[in-house]
């Protein structure tokens, strides 16, 4: 496993973070609007992959309040407990999303994130998070807000770092402003949408993030597993007929991704190699990029992750794989 410094800061993070937003599963009554997944596997199925990624020298572990609506930090944070040393993990969680369903249950106001640092923090099990991050662009919460209540959770010792995700390359410049400013803590990481089916991240936020030190952690690298199979190849699994999510990001797109997601395929078959270790790749190739974020729920996607590590692309490679883009419109959620 390769480590590198996630942004300007002194905090080593592996290449790989291990995304947890498949493990657990929500234990509440659901209500009107609750975003809950039917194909998250339970505890007992999700504890061999952490394990297995700390084996595999993964240090850093990504999960939400509002994954399974608390049960995956619970999950993550009994597995780190019974595997590991809590100074040797980078945990991160983040802060948004509908977690109750009363007006005061969501957001970036200083009564939701004071709040539900508190809850993350002994859902996992632990003093302080290393990476908090405000999973959207709030857009109903005065910025000021949300970041003097940042601010205040890392003063108070409960994060170490604070991160972003999300969002147009001005609100998150306008933040880092108001931050330098007020001399309040500073977002260090970008947890942005980028792969090579939505390289919109290129024109801006990227550069961005370089000029201002920010570590890249990209959601997605695989498009949800749409660049490690062949377009033929559609799953039929409880989350590809469930996740409405995903629809957002695709439906709309199916025909300008599928020349991409074949040139994939051709170069990984040329290679003798899965096509996610070409696609993931790509992406460990891009300036500024510290550790995407990649979801395991069968053993060989971890694998096959830390297997791109070592998958060196020729420049006419990358050339080939860029070549058939065409622009996409934001995610659901940007505006």
């Amino acid at each position: 496993m390769n480590y590198v410094r996630l942004g300007n800061t002194g905090l080593q993070v592996s290449r790989i973070c291990l995304g947890c937003m498949s493990y657990g599963q929500a234990k509440v009554t659901p209500w009107p609007g609750m975003i809950g997944w039917a194909w998250t596997l339970t505890e007992e199925d999700s504890r061999p992959y952490i394990k297995r990624a700390l084996a595999l020298g993964i240090n850093f572990f990504d999960t939400a309040n509002v994954y399974s609506i608390g049960e995956s930090e619970a999950v993550l944070g009994r597995a780190i407990r019974d595997f590991a040393r809590r100074d040797e993990v980078v945990l991160a969680t983040k802060v948004n999303g509908p977690v109750r369903p009363d007006p005061n249950g969501r957001g970036l106001s200083r009564k939701a994130i004071l709040t539900e640092i508190d809850k993350s923090l002994q859902r996992l099990g632990t003093d302080y998070v290393d990476l908090y991050i405000i999973h959207r662009f709030d857009y109903a919460t005065p910025l000021e807000e949300t970041l003097e209540a940042l601010n205040d959770v890392v003063r108070a010792g409960k994060a170490l770092y604070l991160g972003a995700s999300s969002m147009f390359a001005w609100q998150f410049m306008k933040a880092i402003g108001l931050q330098r400013a007020r001399g309040w803590a500073p977002f260090v990481s970008m947890q942005n949408y980028y792969n090579l089916l939505y390289r919109e991240e290129e024109r801006e936020m990227l550069r961005l993030c370089q000029s201002e030190g920010v570590g890249i952690t990209p959601w997605s690298p695989l498009a949800r597993g749409r660049l490690a199979r062949p377009w033929s190849e559609q799953p039929q699994t409880n989350r590809a007929k469930s996740d409405k999510f995903a629809e957002t990001l695709y439906s709309k797109s199916a025909d300008i991704d599928k020349p991409v997601i074949d040139r994939v395929n051709e170069i990984a078959g040329k290679r003798g190699l899965p096509p996610s270790q070409i696609a993931l790749a790509w992406v460990l190739r891009k300036p500024g990029i510290a550790s995407p974020i990649i979801g395991a729920t069968k053993p060989h996607h971890l694998e096959d992750a830390v297997a791109a590590l070592s998958v060196e692309l020729s420049d006419e490679e990358v050339g080939q794989l860029e070549a058939l883009y065409q622009p996409h419109t934001a995610p659901e959620g940007f505006a």
